[in-house]
């Protein structure tokens, strides 16, 4: 009788476990996969739906970009009526319409009359008609402001769309080590539950023992070190597991913006290690090379360089002198189907800087601008290819010592039941076995750790790859 309720404290541990997993079953839990918390947070994240905005931004910069080559309708009139007497009344009203290459098509119409009218603005009675057209032979001919604009309006929409992905891939990053700092604590607190509960059992038998004359009463003080030791450790885990549970839900929402808690009935995926590279679609980089050309990084960093050029040929253009040319046919109304060459309006605008510090400034600035920007896209190119083969290390490095992990925490079981079996006989001590399980809890603490190391790793080549689509 002496060993014998220590003799079953094993079977009495594996009931323990299955009246758990009958509670568990009862409960309903579910597994939340790692695959579908992220389609929640692709979905239903406020900061993604941020990153969604860029390229809205963009497509509303470029329609008002557009909006220089609106045609425009101008009218301007201005009467002066005093003593009964009618100084003059001014009427003028324009059509333009604005082409690409900085030209100007016009058309408008005049109707002056008044005893005070100044003589530069008699027209006849029934008014006079204009249309002619304005060109620019030196600086804004071949690009202007609003061709600049559009420009660079049309490739800020594809330096959106590479932000976006960035922007994007760093809140699923941050959303994947949140769920798998929950799986870890979450593995934690299940296994210190599990010792928990076998210190106890062991602690009421060494008891009984006491009171059956068996054991002395100082036994009892290793028992139940060992059991406070085991209870310590499990509201540790429980407290930094309520803590992982409230940062992953700061990632759930729902539609319309609404939070979401995460709920006591789900537990992480047990076999994450096996699926996550299929779920971050790594394994397909890790079987083959990778190309850098299509990267998000890569992508906006030419972007960069594009709208960066365009507005270098701008300033360029700067250096030409200011020379606009405009003619206007004139006629009256009644007669504007009969061309007559006599009846016209031109003007010639010219101006250029004598010395252009300006414009040579701006230009110096713009160039200097490309080649930092150059530089940049040289030193990413590099960063990335470098990025990607140490991450590759990495995740197989961890892969490895993962597996052997899991081999040292087979091994520690087997020490442990046998030092049990060995107690049961009264061959060993319950110091023995406190030591072998405390070496046991640690190899378990490292696989985790590993596994969770692991999980990480592919979620820090999955943000590399920046492709969160």
């Amino acid at each position: 009788m002496k060993y014998l309720i220590l003799f079953f404290l094993p079977f009495a541990f594996i009931l323990q476990a299955q009246e758990t997993k009958v509670e568990t079953a009862t409960q309903q839990k579910s597994e939340f996969t790692f695959n579908e918390y992220l389609g929640y947070v692709k979905k239903f994240h406020p900061l993604v739906k941020t990153a969604n905005l860029e390229i809205n931004k963009a497509q509303a910069t470029l329609m008002t970009a557009r909006g220089a080559f609106d045609p425009k309708i101008g009218v301007d009139f201005d009467k002066k009526q005093f003593k009964g007497t009618e100084y003059y009344s001014i009427l003028n009203s324009s059509f333009k319409i604005p082409t690409w290459y900085g030209i100007e098509i016009k058309a408008g119409f005049e109707q002056n009359e008044g005893y005070y009218l100044n003589p530069e603005n008699t027209v006849p009675n029934p008014g006079l008609t204009s249309f002619g057209i304005s060109v620019p032979i030196g600086q804004g001919l071949f690009i202007n402001q609003r061709m600049a604009d559009l420009r660079k309006a049309k490739i800020q929409i594809q330096l959106s769309q590479a932000e976006r992905k960035l922007q994007a891939v760093a809140i699923l990053y941050d959303a994947s080590v949140a769920y798998f700092n929950w799986k870890k604590n979450y593995e934690e607190f299940q296994m210190y539950s599990q010792y928990n509960t076998n210190a106890q059992i062991r602690f009421n038998a060494i008891q009984t023992l006491i009171k059956q004359g068996d054991k002395r009463a100082i036994d009892s003080v290793e028992a139940g070190i060992s059991f406070k030791s085991r209870q310590l450790s499990l509201e540790n885990s429980r407290l930094k597991l309520l803590k992982a549970k409230l940062d992953l839900s700061n990632f759930l929402w729902l539609e319309n913006n609404i939070p979401m808690e995460l709920s006591d009935m789900l537990f992480p995926e047990l076999q994450l290690e096996n699926t996550i590279q299929e779920t971050l679609k790594t394994n397909d980089l890790l079987a083959q090379d990778f190309t850098i050309e299509n990267h998000p990084k890569i992508n906006a960093l030419e972007n960069k360089i594009g709208i960066l050029e365009v507005e270098r040929k701008l300033k360029a253009n700067l250096l030409l002198p200011k020379i606009d040319l405009s003619y206007s046919y004139l006629s009256e109304p009644q007669y504007i189907d009969s061309y007559k060459f006599e009846n016209y309006k031109i003007g010639v605008n010219f101006a250029y800087p004598i010395f252009l510090r300006k414009e040579r400034g701006g230009l110096k600035l713009a160039e200097y601008k490309i080649q930092e920007t150059t530089n940049s896209l040289t030193l990413e190119r590099l960063q990335l290819t470098n990025k990607i083969k140490a991450q590759k290390e990495v995740i197989q490095s961890l892969n490895k010592q993962r597996l052997m992990a899991n081999e040292l925490v087979g091994n520690y079981k087997t020490m442990l039941q046998s030092e049990e079996r060995l107690f049961s006989f009264g061959e060993s001590s319950l110091f023995l076995i406190n030591s072998r399980e405390s070496s046991l809890i640690t190899a378990q603490l490292t696989a985790i750790a590993l596994r969770n190391e692991f999980c990480i790793s592919n979620s820090e080549l999955y943000k590399i790859m920046a492709n969160p689509d």
